[in-house]
């Protein structure tokens, strides 16, 4: 439980924003990047002159999101630009790649910071699928799938280990999944439970971090990292107002729970040795993962139960005639 309690109240993040180097040249896609932990992140590598990208679904949010981070920041060599996402209907991500893919050449860093969560029961997305399922995991995958060559290009002339996908977990993921880790079944006929539903894209989010990792890390290069920001007052908690009350007291700025998403993203504690791995608030390597969580994520010819493979797969299948 020590590692529980320690996410709830951490340590001070010893990763600091204003200590990150220039990222000038450098190209940077956060989903979800208009408001919350995503404006943060969005707001610091501009600063720091990197080329970034605000992904989401309302272009109005995301030019007054450009507008208040170039207010804040009126000197620096960086550039912001919105790309147009809807991650809840697989049609139409092949088009915002297409776009992103006019513009830049090579992807740094994407960050898979969008998200939602406990929407009313029974909301799917344009497909028909749960949509915290289809938000949370599906979009995504499809998106990282699809924008993995531009990664890939970014890798021969990057320092060892900076080509990065960072995965957005939760700590739900570890306190509230079901002993196995996830009942498969429960992905193509989701319980009445909005808060499991939530918990398993949770899960999936970490299972597919892992996956990356494993098929893309020694051969490609590409590091892949899943991490819980921290307990944040944010847009994500908009359909769970009675959790956002109760939760109140443990709620912190985004701006903390940006370190932990920036360490994940930059932090010269991981690389290709730490590949995989999971980080907590407010930066910090998770050593004490749930051993059923471990199983869960280890393939079933090394011992494991190979959960994560299948949940892979999963979203391979979900996906495969939007590519």
């Amino acid at each position: 439980m020590g590692a529980q309690f320690s996410q709830f109240f951490p340590p001070r993040p010893s990763f600091q924003l204003d200590k990150l180097p220039s990222q000038k040249g450098k190209v940077f896609l956060i989903t979800g990047g208009a408001s919350g932990i995503g404006f943060k992140i969005a707001e610091t590598l501009y600063a720091k002159g990197g080329r970034v990208y605000i992904a989401g679904r309302s272009q109005q949010n995301g030019q007054e999101a450009i507008e208040a981070i170039q207010r804040a920041v009126p000197q620096t060599e960086g550039t912001l630009d919105f790309l147009h996402l809807v991650l809840d209907d697989l049609t139409s991500i092949k088009d915002t790649v297409a776009a992103f893919q006019d513009k830049e050449s090579r992807l740094d860093v994407l960050f898979n910071n969008a998200g939602v969560s406990q929407p009313p029961l029974g909301s799917v997305s344009k497909q028909g699928i749960e949509l915290q399922l289809a938000t949370n995991c599906l979009g995504p995958f499809l998106l990282t799938k699809l924008l993995h060559p531009m990664l890939a290009a970014a890798v021969p002339d990057a320092a060892a280990g900076t080509v990065r996908v960072v995965w957005t977990s939760s700590q739900v993921a570890e306190l509230s999944s079901p002993p196995e880790g996830m009942i498969m079944a429960e992905l193509t006929t989701p319980p009445k439970d909005n808060v499991r539903n939530y918990v398993n894209s949770k899960l999936g989010n970490w299972f597919l971090s892992v996956e990356m990792a494993r098929r893309y890390g020694s051969n490609v290069g590409i590091v892949s990292v899943a991490q819980n920001p921290g307990a944040a007052n944010t847009n994500l908690l908009r359909n769970a107002k009675w959790m956002k009350i109760l939760s109140w007291p443990l709620l912190h700025s985004a701006e903390m729970a940006a370190h932990t998403v920036l360490y994940a993203g930059f932090s010269n504690d991981l690389g290709l040795d730490h590949n995989g791995a999971y980080v907590i608030p407010w930066g910090r390597i998770h050593q004490d993962v749930a051993p059923n969580l471990v199983t869960a994520m280890t393939l079933k010819e090394d011992g494991g139960s190979g959960l994560a493979k299948d949940f892979w797969d999963f979203c391979d299948e979900k996906t495969r005639d939007y590519c």
